[in-house]
């Protein structure tokens, strides 16, 4: 593939064919990421071709994504997701220049859509029979939903303890659903086990370098609805490390292309049972395996699979990493539907308890503009939304029950 320079082990730095690539390095198994040749995009891509083009969804990026052709492509529609300006949240805790990137529209109300139809895409193009990943949940019930209507069988191991609603997902969408007895690490674990044991081909992230190529183009949409610039600062839920480095190489990939002049900070928010890297970028020491244990499951990791990636995107950017409670997440989940209209899930409302956090450290300067990334439905676990706000009024069907009600203050 022309547009491709090499695929290099972002720990050794070995260079591996893109046309014959393993999933890993094959010196020192560590992750890989994809290089692009950017004179030759930069002949062919420009902000006034992007600006004709009419195709509104992350196939209007094709130069930039690791795939030969548009031939084989998930059904569903993935990307241009709405950048709301939150201006009544942003006055609330500071920060005038606030927007919200509202990654719960797409196809299976998560952010994780991007990642999976890279993948989905490239298997169709290798024309691989069976597709494997594990999951707390939303990358496997994206996989389940981009997979739908192809010829791809799709099995997915996810931890028991994953959210019944996204288990649902994953069953209606026709997926053979494996529960693991353990963590997301080990269903992770397994995944890989399998794929060595029978051939299937692997999304898992950190594990794939294609989801990266993915989640980046959330970074090209962000430029482009403001106007052809990168914010200040973007807030990233982070479990694993893929989104928060997908996003960096995005904005890396647009400034090499002169397409954006600046680039932003990244800040990382994890929860503070499953803050690794947090604690890796404030140490300046490697990534040790923490509990993981978290409200948040879709950020809940013990040992981050894009940990070095993640800590790269952070340093490179002038960025910083902050962690946040489970209470902390819990009230920023109505907190963020009360003032914008978006309903996210634990993952995806740590992104503002940790700006908050990060407003009230003076860590956010005044004028400063920033986009909080919300990076799926709260739908996907009523349960935690329910313990965030409580039971509903219930009275018989008589206004004098109203009344009361009324009169007591509680309405």
């Amino acid at each position: 593939m022309r547009k491709i320079k090499t695929v290099q082990c972002i720990q050794c730095g070995k260079d591996h064919d893109f046309d014959d690539l393993d999933m890993d390095c094959t010196s020192c198994g560590g992750n890989l990421h994809v290089i692009y040749d950017y004179k030759l995009i930069k002949k062919r891509l420009t902000y006034e071709d992007l600006e004709e083009n009419p195709d509104k969804t992350i196939w209007r990026y094709m130069d930039l994504l690791p795939l030969a052709s548009g031939k084989h492509l998930p059904l569903p529609s993935i990307g241009f997701t709405p950048l709301y300006k939150a201006e009544k949240l942003g006055h609330d805790i500071g920060v005038p220049e606030l927007y919200i990137k509202d990654e719960c529209r797409n196809p299976s109300a998560s952010f994780k859509d991007r990642a999976s139809a890279i993948v989905v895409a490239r298997a169709m193009e290798l024309k691989e029979k069976i597709i494997t990943t594990a999951s707390t949940g939303n990358a496997a019930s994206s996989l389940a939903c981009l997979t739908a209507g192809t010829n791809l069988k799709t099995i997915i191991f996810v931890p028991e303890t994953a959210p019944a609603p996204k288990i649902a997902q994953l069953l209606v969408f026709g997926a053979t659903v494996i529960t693991v007895k353990g963590t997301y690490d080990d269903a992770f674990e397994l995944s890989i086990q399998a794929s060595q044991e029978y051939g299937w081909y692997n999304r898992s992230t950190g594990y794939n370098p294609l989801t990266r190529e993915g989640k980046k183009t959330c970074s090209y949409e962000i430029c482009e609805q403001m106007d052809w610039e990168s914010p200040e600062k973007v807030i990233v839920p982070v479990g694993d490390g893929n989104i928060i480095s997908g996003l960096w190489k995005g904005f890396i990939d647009f400034h090499k292309l002169g397409i954006i002049e600046k680039l932003p900070q990244m800040i990382a928010v994890q929860a503070e049972n499953s803050n690794s890297i947090k604690k890796a970028f404030d140490s300046g020491g490697d990534i040790e395996p923490v509990s993981g244990e978290t409200i948040a499951d879709s950020i809940s990791v013990r040992m981050p699979k894009d940990g070095m990636s993640a800590l790269m995107a952070i340093k490179d950017s002038g960025g910083f990493a902050i962690s946040v409670s489970d209470d902390e997440i819990l009230k920023a989940i109505p907190e963020l539907a009360r003032a914008t209209g978006v309903f996210a899930e634990p993952a995806g409302a740590a992104g503002l308890a940790g700006l908050k956090k990060a407003v009230k450290d003076g860590r956010v300067d005044d004028g400063d503009s920033v986009v909080l990334i919300a990076t799926g439905s709260g739908l996907k676990d009523i349960k935690s939304a329910v313990k965030a706000v409580g039971k509903p009024f219930c009275i018989n069907p008589d206004i004098n029950e109203l009344k009361a009600l009324v009169d007591s203050g509680k309405i």
